[in-house]
């Protein structure tokens, strides 16, 4: 550390850098002892001054903390600053890093829209379902919605049948399903076609997986199914399941000579 008589041009006190860099003296004093920032310099009184290179710095560091690093990882990833190429990459990597913090907000608030959404649909208080619906859409799960129509029977089978990795297995199995029925239909292959009641035979595994067999949990499911409490994208698909998927299912039965509703 460079002794000065007066304080140079370039350089500020423990206040002055502090109030420049909107933290306080006690922060700088405390980077100072755990030799993360350290000043540049001291005047021969012994007071310790900053450089503005030093503010680049606690700029760094500051950042660092604001995405959640621990002192131990910021002192791991300070990127010295003796070219501009090394102040480039710094800054790209704050750069990056707040854009990784944005888009992680950007999904928090659109899960907490849309649990407010679900809250106020529901009116009445219920922890239980909030808990799954939060879960639900950290899984990205389309369909997190239905689960304000489950009875406790129905959240309860679902608790002991899945787990989270099972869950979204299960999810995307299903979301795959309907992509391909809709794909038969738009290529306007009839619902009692080979490839519709291969498909069909997928679907009700699905289905019959998803309830265990139990044709209660095949009721309440059905009773959900309403057009007229979906959003847009639900209602889609209810309408690709009644009109295309239900005719193959019937001509999937009459094949196969059982009638699971009888």
């Amino acid at each position: 550390m460079e002794k000065h008589r007066a304080i140079p041009e370039g350089y500020m006190t423990v206040g002055e850098a502090a109030k420049k860099m909107g933290v306080t003296v006690r922060t700088l004093q405390y980077y100072d002892k755990e030799h993360l920032l350290c000043p540049s310099a001291a005047s021969e009184g012994g007071r310790r001054l900053y450089s503005d290179k030093d503010l680049i710095k606690l700029h760094q560091i500051l950042s660092l903390k604001s995405l959640g690093f621990s002192l131990d990882d910021i002192r791991e990833r300070l990127i010295p600053l003796d070219s501009p190429a090394d102040v480039a990459k710094a800054l790209s990597e704050q750069a990056a890093g707040i854009q990784q913090k944005i888009t992680s907000l950007s999904e928090s608030l659109k899960e907490i829209e849309a649990l407010k959404n679900e809250v106020l649909q529901m009116q009445q208080v219920d922890f239980k379902k909030y808990a799954d619906i939060i879960v639900n859409l950290q899984m990205k799960n389309e369909f997190y919605f239905l689960i304000k129509h489950f009875d406790d029977k129905m959240l309860d089978h679902i608790h002991n049948q899945f787990d989270k990795d099972s869950a979204s297995a299960f999810i995307k199995r299903f979301s795959l399903v309907l992509d391909a029925f809709t794909k038969l239909q738009d290529q306007n292959f009839l619902p009692d076609s080979e490839e519709s009641l291969v498909l069909a035979k997928d679907f009700w595994d699905i289905v019959t997986e998803f309830t265990g067999g139990d044709m209660s949990l095949l009721s309440q499911l059905l009773e959900i199914a309403k057009p007229e409490e979906a959003n847009e994208d639900w209602a889609e698909k209810l309408t690709l399941i009644q009109s295309y998927i239900q005719p193959a299912l019937e001509a999937y039965f009459k094949r196969a000579g059982t009638n699971p509703f009888a």
